[in-house]
């Protein structure tokens, strides 16, 4: 589990792909992979990947994934290029502060970013979603962007806008994103049941109509 506040960003310095399949390896401060161990878990651009190896001896470290198929088709993890940044979040433990929400690190879809709208000291990003996943995101609830914890500004039919705080652009990818990418998307998990159990409700009581 996860909470949406970014440790760091990391760099690609080394991919090794093969048809359905990618070895991803990331630079990050060593600080950052103390007492890790293989197995274990770790968010990247919101994604919970498996440690398959690392190094916390030198500076800076690195830290290796093996990305499947099913990964590489719903997160924008297949589209990095040695070089690119993501943003690095380990995994939960017991006692840690909960500054963002509870995060699987398991991504539902993408979403493309259609503006950035940015002054000296606001910046904004509006994203559209897929139809089938615009029911779960509301004003001022919670959602994860490339596994960040954000709250949701002012939603406008399939579009939806974020609103950045400067500690967020300084420490995650979000100040490089342009009109155009994609995001990885985690709907926050309570709004997508509370959702869900009112459509069942609604359903059996014959008040809409099965899809």
């Amino acid at each position: 589990m996860f909470t949406g506040i970014v440790q760091s960003t990391a760099i690609v310095d080394q991919i090794e792909d093969r048809p359905g399949f990618r070895k991803l390896r990331l630079q990050v401060a060593a600080r950052l992979l103390q007492n890790l161990m293989q197995g274990a878990s770790i968010s990247i651009n919101g994604t919970c990947l498996t440690v398959t190896g690392f190094d916390a001896q030198t500076e800076p470290g690195w830290v290796q994934f093996d990305l499947i198929d099913e990964t590489l088709r719903l997160t924008n993890l297949g589209q990095l290029t040695v070089g690119s940044a993501v943003n690095f979040e380990r995994s939960l433990t017991l006692g840690s502060e909960l500054g963002g929400h509870i995060l699987s690190g398991h991504i539902q879809t993408q979403a493309e970013v259609l503006q950035v709208m940015q002054t000296a000291d606001n910046w904004a990003l509006q994203l559209q979603l897929e139809p089938q996943w615009q029911p779960y995101v509301f004003s001022k609830g919670f959602i994860a962007i490339d596994g960040i914890s954000l709250t949701v500004g002012a939603v406008e039919g399939g579009r939806f806008w974020l609103h950045i705080i400067p500690e967020t652009l300084a420490l995650t990818t979000l100040g490089n994103r342009q009109s155009g990418d994609k995001v990885n998307i985690e709907i926050d998990q309570q709004s997508y049941t509370i959702v869900q159990t009112v459509e069942r409700l609604l359903l059996a009581r014959g008040l809409i109509a099965p899809e």
